[in-house]
């Protein structure tokens, strides 16, 4: 799938009980969402969602924008992106993965020789730029547990809130070869330790881009660092 992928380039850029939270001095990423308060933001959105839901390929298509970008490798354009994600197949990682991009909020990002876009979700858009965007994820959720191992019954290391760690691995295996939840290794307080694979995003992952125009929104690119 796409997000494994994402991951495995990350890999070839880098080569119970009450858990104490990290130290102050450890470096957050507070959720944000610019554009809650535009209407017509908050209306796409929902109806957007709906779509994806319902498989709804029509108005996906409907709202991309005709040089929606792919990927920097890849071309340009609706035919390119309805190929990429596999758009016929329901069972298409493309509906799951905006899903969730959608529902992280969003915040402007602008680029040079580019119109300000919006982007979910907020991560690409508010990444610090003394922090290496190759070898970190920041927690997207408040009080996440970190496990001694990729498993949900280990000992629980750590509670964590949107804070960025560094992250050695980000596709591991859960110990019970039955279960499919998929583990990220971070490290936090010297020490390595796992969370699970939704919990945590990196500023590269797949990001969703609109631009507002006289016909309403339309995306510009759903890629890794937004294209």
């Amino acid at each position: 799938m796409l997000r494994f992928a994402v991951r495995l380039l990350l890999l070839v850029l880098v080569m119970g009980a009450y858990s104490p939270p990290l130290r102050s001095q450890e470096r957050t990423l507070e959720p944000v969402d610019e554009a809650g308060k535009d209407a017509s933001w908050s209306s796409f959105r929902k109806r957007l969602l709906g779509a994806l839901e319902k498989r709804d390929r029509k108005f996906v298509l409907g709202v991309l924008s005709r040089n929606v970008r792919n990927g920097s490798d890849s071309p340009r354009g609706i035919p390119e992106f309805r190929k990429q994600w596999h758009l016929d197949d329901n069972d298409s990682p493309f509906w799951q993965e905006l899903s969730s991009a959608l529902s992280l909020g969003s915040a402007w990002l602008a680029r040079e020789k580019q119109p300000r876009e919006l982007c979910a979700p907020y991560v690409l858009a508010k990444w610090p730029d003394d922090v290496d965007f190759t070898r970190n994820g920041v927690i997207v959720a408040r009080e996440v547990p970190v496990k001694s191992e990729p498993s949900a019954g280990s000992e629980t290391l750590a509670t964590l809130s949107y804070h960025i760690v560094p992250v050695p691995d980000w596709e591991v295996d859960d110990r019970d070869a039955g279960s499919k939840q998929k583990w990220v290794k971070i490290r936090v307080k010297e020490q390595d330790g796992y969370v699970p694979e939704e919990q945590i995003r990196s500023p590269i992952e797949q990001v969703a881009c609109f631009i507002k125009t006289e016909h309403g929104w339309r995306m510009t690119a759903f890629a890794p660092a937004g294209g």
